[in-house]
């Protein structure tokens, strides 16, 4: 079964058959259920490994290279565990008119974001860092979402149920608010939820050629 690995396999694993083979150990640097869960529906076997990092958003930066900056200080921080392994880290951020919406504080600031981007297209940027034995890269992936006009009640309400604190603009698109208030999307749907998986598998696949 693919997930979390306690024995050290290596590589993607598809009904049992080995389709990529690694040529490392992969770690994933993330507390994410959801990068976790993405990962693990991929094939992938893999541990966590997680250190404590300062994710503030540099002031200056595009949503873009902030994204990448964010995710290059995560995968710093794991040059010990690269000696031996594939390291992924990654930072996802939610921009609309070029103004970076982070992870909301309190439901006030996760109002305040959801009614900025409520009935506008706004992008999600998911950046990517990985670092293995002969070297480290990054790269990032955009996707445009638009979302219908929801209510203000019916924002406080998802607020109120779901906490949304722990999200890049205050919002899950695989909960309530997805279903609800997303009109459409362009790009990758699993870029949104916070980590291009696709995108990723190919990155990998590479290091196994």
């Amino acid at each position: 079964m693919a997930g979390v690995s306690t024995n050290g396999d290596l590589g993607v694993i598809i009904n049992n058959d080995l389709y990529m083979h690694l040529p490392y150990p992969l770690i994933l640097a993330s507390n994410s259920p959801r990068r976790k869960e993405l990962l693990a529906n991929a094939g992938f076997r893999f541990k966590i490994v997680v250190k404590p990092v300062d994710e503030t958003i540099p002031e200056g930066f595009t949503p873009v290279n902030a994204a990448v900056a964010i995710a290059d200080r995560k995968i710093n921080l794991y040059a010990d565990l690269a000696k031996d392994n594939i390291v992924i880290c990654a930072d996802t951020i939610v921009a609309f008119n070029y103004t970076i919406l982070g992870k909301a504080k309190n439901a006030d600031d996760a109002l305040r974001m959801l009614q900025l981007i409520n009935g506008e297209t706004h992008e999600v940027i998911t950046a990517v860092a990985i670092a293995y034995p002969k070297g480290k890269f990054s790269f990032s992936v955009t996707t445009e979402v638009t979302l219908y006009k929801l209510e203000t009640n019916e924002l406080k309400a998802y607020i109120r149920a779901y906490k949304p604190f722990d999200k890049a603009g205050a919002y899950g698109i695989q909960e309530w608010f997805g279903h609800a208030g997303v009109r459409k999307i362009n790009g990758s749907y699993t870029n949104v939820v916070g980590l291009p998986i696709s995108q990723l598998y190919h990155k990998l696949k590479s290091l196994s050629a």
